[in-house]
């Protein structure tokens, strides 16, 4: 990230200001902004909230929460003195329209006094049924029209099916132009996504592979060993599929298979990934059911303690149809990519929490060795890890030390952590940032979102319409169901997984 030189001031209006992900993400990403200097000179944090809080205890909650979960720990005390000087509270009840004059009222007096080129922005940290009462009481108080001031940054779900998506992204345009509007998946700052893009188009070793000719497949795989905890409520009205595929797992997607930008801009970066989602082969109904398959946890034990079920779960439907687990077969249709399946998997209780994408090459087109020096053959894989440790890793195979020709696959790995000594920043450290400097390159734009959802809505109604008969279908700890196996095994492959360090 470059340190800000003669940036416009900023006031971040957070709704939601007294909620988790404000806690959690937001106020610790900026004040290690603040901390390492990307700060501008001038600038405000305004929380908003029901609740009733003076500037003070407001500041002291955010101090606890920052404490708790910044990436560099406790806070430096003269350092949290001048940023808590610039965090103000404005209560604020989202569904009584006078409450927003208060805000007015705060911004108008830092605008006076920071200047006519202020940029505001509008975060919406809270419960997509509250984005468009949100944006339109904005509207109502005139907060929005200086579209070269003021954005909006929006959290997933981004609508919870393609009708929402369009009507949310048709409210957003009477009121904002696009580019005012930030579309906000967190997977997409994570430095190992970003660094997709240099590996890909800053190399010239990998781009002239990066195709059909040398690919056999792509996996893409999101697993996590938690369950839904107190989430269950939410995870009802959504799944594995909207929860995760849609959003993070094809933007992963996105930026495997797209071409190579003509610039690094915003807009033709977008476009890009555009393509790529519009190339990809919708499903009919009878193909559903041979390229996709879904999962839901049942009881099991994980490191020792024993959890429950998802029907178990609080907020869940004892009966419950909604999946814990995806796992989709792709293709895309264009010249680079034809013929060659790309599996994308996600789920709940899974045996660990990973996100990794691996690239399996074609095998050499004749083995001149002999069988005995090739027991342990393995096709070249690379293998992209964003966590839990962040790595690339391409796997090749290499003659073991000895008088015997014996090959084994050997690692050649690219570790953050072991070739860069300063600290990574949180992705929202990054998507923060990219909002006030007026970068949406790693923000989805409309057409992507709407693109998106219009791949996954015929396996959605087929799952809704038709209640599974086996759920639940795999126990907690393992790694999925066994049809997510049979899904891939079919084309003689299987599942990649990052082998456990060990502790």
């Amino acid at each position: 990230m470059k340190k800000l030189s003669n940036v416009h001031p900023t006031i971040f209006v957070i709704f939601g200001g007294t909620g988790d992900l404000n806690k959690r993400k937001l106020a610790p990403a900026l004040y290690n902004l603040f901390r390492e200097g990307y700060m501008p000179s001038k600038f405000a944090i305004i929380g908003t909230g029901r609740t009733n809080y003076s500037d003070q205890k407001y500041q002291e909650e955010l101090l606890n929460s920052v404490n708790q979960f910044s990436r560099n720990g406790k806070v430096d005390k003269s350092i949290w003195d001048k940023f808590e000087s610039n965090i103000h509270y404005c209560s604020v009840n989202i569904s009584e329209q006078d409450s927003f004059q208060n805000l007015k009222v705060a911004i108008d007096s830092y605008q006076k006094e920071f200047g006519a080129e202020t940029k505001v922005i509008f975060y919406l940290a809270v419960a997509p049924n509250h984005f468009a009462t949100i944006a339109k009481s904005l509207c109502k108080h005139k907060l929005t029209q200086d579209e070269n001031n003021s954005r909006i940054v929006i959290e997933k779900p981004f609508g919870n099916d393609l009708e929402t998506a369009k009507e949310l992204n048709l409210l957003l345009s009477e009121i904002f132009t696009e580019k005012q509007i930030y579309r906000i998946d967190h997977y997409l700052g994570k430095e190992t996504v970003q660094n997709m893009m240099a590996f890909r188009f800053a190399n010239s070793l990998f781009e002239p592979l990066w195709n059909r000719t040398y690919i056999e497949h792509v996996q893409i795989s999101v697993t996590e060993q938690l369950g839904v905890g107190d989430r269950g409520g939410y995870y009802e009205g959504a799944g594995a599929l909207r929860d995760m595929i849609q959003n993070h797992l094809l933007q992963l997607l996105c930026l495997v298979g797209m071409e190579a930008p003509i610039s690094f801009n915003a807009d033709e970066i977008r476009n890009r990934k555009v393509e790529v989602l519009k190339a990809v082969r919708p499903f009919t109904e009878e193909e559903i059911s041979f390229n996709a398959v879904r999962g839901q946890y049942t009881k099991g034990w994980v490191e020792g303690k024993e959890v429950l079920g998802y029907r178990n779960e609080k907020g869940v439907d004892p009966q419950s149809n909604t999946e814990t687990f995806a796992a989709v077969k792709f293709f895309i249709d264009n010249w680079r990519w034809q013929g060659i399946p790309f599996y994308l998997r996600t789920g709940k209780r899974l045996n660990q929490t990973s996100s990794i994408i691996t690239i399996q090459f074609k095998d050499v087109p004749h083995h001149i060795f002999s069988e005995g020096t090739s027991e342990t053959w393995q096709q070249n894989r690379l293998i992209i890890s964003i966590q839990p440790e962040m790595s690339i890793r391409l796997q090749v195979q290499s003659k073991r030390p000895g008088l015997d020709m014996v090959l084994n696959p050997v690692d050649m790995v690219f570790d953050y952590k072991g070739t860069y000594s300063e600290d990574t920043p949180e992705a929202y450290e990054t998507l923060l940032l990219d909002a006030m400097t007026g970068d949406q390159t790693l923000f989805m734009r409309g057409d992507q979102v709407e693109t998106a959802w219009e791949l996954v809505m015929p396996i959605i109604h087929a799952w809704e319409n038709k209640t599974s008969l086996n759920f639940p279908n795999y126990t907690a700890d393992s790694w999925g169901p066994e049809t997510a196996e049979a899904l891939i095994a079919r084309d003689g492959f299987h599942w990649f997984t990052l082998p456990l360090k060990e502790k």
